[in-house]
């Protein structure tokens, strides 16, 4: 008698044994597919910061470019000069810092220089393909359908607004 009650208790065992297996499993793919539902959300958190810092620094050049008129109208030649105009004695503040970029987490941006070294826009040096592709704002259009955030050029255009997408997202 004893025989087969030992029998049973190691069928038993097995059949819980592989329903554990299987409960593992199917917990594994469940977070398996959360991190990817996660990761999806931090990369477009982090585009939504790009298009803010962005536009921040589109403001930023906008503001240097038409602070003064006449002959001093130029833009900036460093991003250290959007802290702190060197042109006046007194200081002029057009950004607050100079941001990170959200992308790569680098301090380093891709800069549009013009033929005297002064600097026309800004763009992420990442190489990542954008989740965006549509959608944007009226002064960030020429995204659209653009491959790497490093085509995203946040760029002065004189006569244009810049204050179109300044809102924070």
């Amino acid at each position: 008698m004893q025989k087969k009650r030992l029998v049973r208790k190691s069928r038993a065992g097995g059949f819980t044994y592989l329903g554990l297996m299987i409960m593992i499993a199917i917990m594994g793919v469940l977070l398996m597919t959360a991190g990817e539902v996660w990761h999806t959300a931090q990369r477009r958190d982090k585009e939504r910061e790009l298009l803010f810092i962005g536009n921040q620094f589109r403001q930023a050049i906008d503001g240097y470019y038409e602070h003064a008129t006449g002959q001093d109208q130029r833009y900036p030649t460093t991003l250290e000069a959007l802290l702190k105009d060197p042109r006046y004695p007194s200081t002029q503040r057009y950004l607050r810092k100079i941001y990170r970029d959200p992308i790569s987490g680098s301090e380093d941006w891709g800069l549009v220089k013009g033929p005297n070294g002064e600097i026309y826009g800004v763009h992420s040096l990442s190489g990542e393909e954008p989740i965006k592709k549509d959608g944007f704002s009226l002064a960030d259009q020429n995204f659209k359908g653009k491959t790497k955030y490093a085509d995203w050029v946040f760029m002065h255009v004189p006569g244009q607004s810049s204050t179109i997408s300044s809102r924070r997202p």
